[in-house]
């Protein structure tokens, strides 16, 4: 035994064995430049010799071949096999989050509308989503008062599909009186909780200053303020129309990845197949318009000449929801 290592050893307090690691890393990236590297590796796949290039060329001209396998291996990205595994990995475990839901938990929050040139002030809209089919009801009102919020849920009673079990709401006053009491809790007492308790609906209130919370129908209102964005509006009544128009859109044939790439009706008839006690009436998706070539082919099987053109924006015959 050498006097080093005793002089070593008489430093420790314990005489647990430690990594022989040195304190201080003196790495070739900075932090920023292995998150830009790693982001690489995981979104285009590039295989060690191509990222080293496109990492000396454009992010940092030191980096060495194996410190970048180095990083490859901490990340757990050292093959591609094993980054497309790991994507795989958490689109399967986001899925398995979203299917914990069922029809019938409703997101609903308020969004301020532009004024309109025929209009002195700003309308408020209500908006309700559905958790799990993202299925979606709105309605505009001249305020943001009571009265609106016992409509708006009535309405949103008789036009949706499903057995309303939940609402998830914020703490403003169209829906408790959490933040006018003195106790700042929920009292139960406000007029929407009672048509709640009356509808057999069990009311929920997001924690305060958590928007994040109610995350389904922000994610709406964002839809509809870049609608309001890039379109011009003449008359208020242009934009409730453009507004109904949208939603009518959005449920039938709008699809999306967090439901499998299909509708917000498509989903809800996928559910109604197999949970029919979660409606209280079938699900029916908007009829779409017939192509030129599907006309055309069936004039040809039956040997009968088109007739002019197929108008293709001609409206159809609304149905169902």
């Amino acid at each position: 035994m050498s006097k080093s290592t005793i002089i070593k050893w008489q430093r420790h307090e314990d005489v647990e064995d430690r990594s022989h690691r040195a304190h201080t890393l003196h790495t070739t990236l900075s932090a920023a430049q292995e998150l830009i590297v790693v982001e690489l590796r995981r979104l285009l796949e590039l295989s060690l010799n191509d990222l080293l290039v496109a990492t000396q060329r454009f992010i940092n001209p030191d980096v060495s071949r194996s410190g970048l396998n180095r990083l490859l291996q901490l990340e757990g990205l050292e093959s591609l096999r094993a980054a497309r595994a790991k994507e795989e990995k958490d689109a399967i475990a986001h899925k398995k989050d979203f299917k914990t839901y069922a029809p019938g938990f409703i997101h609903i929050d308020i969004k301020y509308l532009p004024r309109m040139p025929d209009e002195t002030s700003r309308r408020t809209l209500f908006v309700a989503i559905d958790r799990a089919s993202r299925w979606g009801f709105l309605h505009i009102y001249d305020n943001q008062s009571e009265a609106s919020s016992l409509d708006f849920l009535k309405r949103l009673q008789a036009a949706c599909p499903i057995h309303i079990r939940t609402i998830l709401t914020d703490n403003g006053t169209p829906f408790t009186g959490r933040f006018t009491s003195r106790a700042k809790q929920p009292s139960g007492k406000h007029v929407f909780d009672q048509a709640c308790v009356s509808a057999h609906i069990e009311h929920r209130l997001i924690p305060p200053r958590h928007p994040q919370t109610n995350g389904r129908v922000e994610r709406f209102n964002g839809r509809i303020s870049e609608l309001c964005q890039q379109t011009h509006f003449a008359s208020a009544a242009q934009l409730e129309q453009t507004l109904k128009d949208y939603l009518l859109v959005y449920n039938h044939f709008i699809p999306q990845q967090a439901i499998g790439h299909q509708s917000p009706v498509d989903a809800l008839a996928s559910w109604y197949l197999q949970h029919p006690e979660l409606f209280v009436r079938q699900v029916y998706k908007q009829t779409e318009c017939d192509t030129v070539a599907r006309i055309d082919d069936c004039c040809r099987k039956r040997s009968i000449a088109p007739i002019g053109l197929i108008e293709p924006f001609a409206k159809p015959q609304i149905v169902g929801i």
